[in-house]
């Protein structure tokens, strides 16, 4: 069978090249009446046709590409180099070829014989190859993305466990700051409660002790334990000022 008929769509294996004029002309519908106009082999001036203009415009564009060699070309959709075919009434360009030489020397046509939808849509600069590798790239990219978001998402929950951590060991230092102060607050309410009794007298008149001074205090324990840490005679001094004031406060 002619493979450049071998189907009765728009869309062939090979073409002849008035049909692929046809075609790209967008004149599908009025094949027929101009295959029969061209049985001669020569396209006439006018022809009650829609586009009748730009169909002779695209029929030389092929004609100029296959005289040439912009455009390869063969025999009943068989491929061959012999100029001698392009006067023979089988001369059939393959549809790959017509395609690569349209985006080559035509890349703002997209006729539907040609293209499929897609392709249509797309950029005339912009070719299947670069989508192609841009899909690629988005893939990757989303790899990628997938990864950093995994990645954050750990680094997230480390975060929240810092500050969980931090949060406690904080609440933690408060009450024990807050524990020191009131120990430290009964210590000295007991230093100024017995610096009251070493000094103070029973209600009788007696002494508690034998000491009737703090300065005897302090001699006295400066004597015994000076070198204690904290039994200096300046320390003794201003605990005891400061046992007076919390125990009088």
């Amino acid at each position: 069978m002619d493979k450049a008929r071998a189907s009765g769509s728009r869309t062939k294996v090979a073409y002849h090249p008035i049909e692929a004029a046809i075609h790209w002309s967008g004149l599908s519908r009025f094949e027929r009446r101009i295959l029969d106009l061209t049985s001669g082999g020569a396209l006439p001036d006018r022809a009650e046709i829609p586009n009748w203009s730009l169909l002779r415009l695209n029929a030389d564009r092929i004609q100029d590409a296959l005289i040439n060699g912009d455009l390869r070309y063969g025999r009943r959709g068989i491929t061959c180099d012999d100029p001698s075919v392009l006067h023979d009434p089988d001369l059939t360009v393959r549809h790959v070829d017509l395609k690569a030489w349209m985006i080559r020397f035509y890349p703002d046509q997209r006729p539907g014989f040609l293209f499929d939808a897609f392709e249509r849509h797309l950029h005339p600069a912009i070719s299947i190859d670069a989508v192609q590798a841009l899909l690629a790239d988005r893939e990757a990219l989303k790899v990628q993305l997938a990864d950093r978001l995994k990645a954050w998402d750990a680094l997230q929950a480390e975060f929240h466990a810092l500050s969980t951590a931090y949060e406690a060991r904080m609440t933690e230092d408060k009450q024990t700051l807050n524990l020191g102060a009131r120990s430290e607050g009964t210590y000295l309410n007991i230093v100024g409660g017995l610096l009251t009794l070493l000094l103070g007298k029973s209600p009788s008149g007696i002494p508690y002790s034998s000491f009737e001074t703090l300065e005897a205090v302090i001699s006295a324990l400066t004597a015994h334990f000076g070198g204690r840490s904290g039994m200096s005679e300046r320390t003794l001094w201003s605990k005891f000022a400061a046992a007076k004031r919390h125990l009088s406060s």
